[in-house]
């Protein structure tokens, strides 16, 4: 495979209770595209993962605090579920700011299943088209967006995905986003 994503760098916000297949699957298609990948949390340390919401998965090893990260230093972000894990950072402000300004900078943003429970609360949802694991499409339409059961959608910078049955397709259409963006060092050239 080719290195399609070399000088890339993409943040990925989680949570103690994170489902670890939605931060892991995505993360290897990622790195084997040659993109650098940082786990930025709300605490530091390790985060819990789960398995179906439920089973302990292990963890992963915080690699910066969110509060102290700038939407600069990263080429696109990933918003991976679990219903612990987006709820836990939906009430953190400085996880919801961190959102907000990556979207409304243009960069990939990717989020499933729950992952949109961030969107929301970062007020980016309305006027997109989105979608998501069924039991939050409610709190999207109330949000504003247009909501479609589809396997994968992207809307201009906006990815998203509704569950770990579509994390091929997800984790493509984030690869093919961030591969027609450019880095920081192309835009100077």
């Amino acid at each position: 495979m080719t290195k399609t994503l070399q000088g890339r760098k993409v943040a990925i916000l989680a949570a103690d209770g994170v489902e670890r297949v939605e931060l892991e699957k995505p993360r290897e298609a990622l790195e084997r595209a040659g993109a650098q990948t940082e786990v930025l949390s709300i605490h530091d340390g390790e985060i819990q993962a789960r398995e179906n919401d439920l089973d302990a998965a292990g963890t992963f090893t915080v690699d910066g605090l969110v509060a102290d990260a700038a939407v600069g230093n990263y080429d696109a972000l990933l918003l991976p579920g679990g219903t612990v894990n987006p709820d836990q950072l939906r009430v953190d402000p400085d996880a919801v700011s961190f959102v907000r300004d990556f979207v409304e900078s243009g960069k990939p943003v990717a989020a499933i299943c729950h992952g949109p429970w961030t969107l929301i609360e970062a007020g980016v949802a309305a006027g997109r088209t989105l979608t998501s694991f069924p039991s939050i499409r409610t709190d999207l339409r109330n949000a504003g967006a247009d909501v479609v059961d589809q396997d994968v959608v992207v809307d201009g910078n906006l990815i998203t995905s509704r569950s770990p049955e579509d994390l091929p397709a997800f984790s493509e259409a984030i690869v093919s986003q961030l591969a027609g963006t450019t880095t920081k060092e192309e835009e100077k050239s």
